[in-house]
């Protein structure tokens, strides 16, 4: 009789002790405080330091920045913008050198057409996910490392002998036409798409050289630039 009773207060506490604990949890989820402002600051912070992950991996060969180009880019503005930050090569020939080249790029995407169906789990994935940009528009300025260029007219020339002109930064301006892959999410392992451009570039010493001569031909204005961008994220 004894045992029975002291079973029966054992277990009447324990229910007790569960119901307790649960009506604890219950308010400390209840009364669970709203971030504060410094938590807030910390995320907003947290979000802008996010926003300078690089989103592009480029390689372009010529358009006036070397023989090869390679960089990194940021897209926004739902894709129609993009930021490039790029490093390429000029190999000696007859120059006492190599010279590296950097340069900051814009581009512009007006718009984007769909070539084919979007990419499906099963099926020929090449036959799928491909996009047409008709144009894209990029305005860009190089430079090119080295003691040779100056920004400043050097006092060994007369005066205004260039004028308005540095050969250590060049202006550019390129049209172009990109074609896109999109890889399929399950076959994704470190990008999302693939997309192969071409560019029509010109600059501005060129364009200079032709208001001053116009006996150089129309085709000498202009070089053929092509690449490859790779989307990471």
């Amino acid at each position: 009789m004894m045992r029975n009773l002291l079973i029966i207060s054992l277990c009447i506490s324990v229910c007790t002790m569960t119901a307790h604990a649960g009506d604890t949890i219950g308010v400390q989820q209840e009364i669970s405080p709203a971030p504060s402002r410094y938590d807030l600051k910390v995320e907003q912070r947290r979000q802008h330091w996010a926003a300078l992950i690089p989103t592009q991996f480029v390689i372009q060969n010529a358009g006036n920045m070397g023989l090869l180009s390679a960089g990194i880019g940021w897209d926004y503005a739902r894709h129609h913008l993009e930021t490039h930050l790029m490093f390429g090569i000029i190999p000696k020939h007859q120059s006492t050198r190599a010279k590296v080249t950097m340069t900051l790029k814009e581009n512009f995407i007006p718009w984007s057409i769909a070539l084919t169906e979007p990419q499906l789990s099963s099926g020929n994935i090449l036959k799928r996910g491909w996009s047409f940009n008709p144009l894209t528009a990029s305005l860009y300025v190089n430079t090119v490392f080295g003691h040779e260029f100056w920004s400043r007219q050097p006092q060994r020339y007369p005066s205004r002998y260039y004028e308005f002109m540095s050969t250590e930064f060049r202006f550019n301006l390129a049209l172009g036409q990109r074609l896109t892959w999109q890889i399929p999410d399950q076959r994704r392992r470190h990008s999302k798409s693939v997309s192969l451009f071409y560019e029509v570039s010109t600059c501005d010493i060129y364009i200079r050289s032709k208001i001053i001569d116009h006996g150089i031909p129309l085709k000498d204005l202009f070089g053929l630039s092509l690449g490859v961008k790779i989307q990471t994220m």
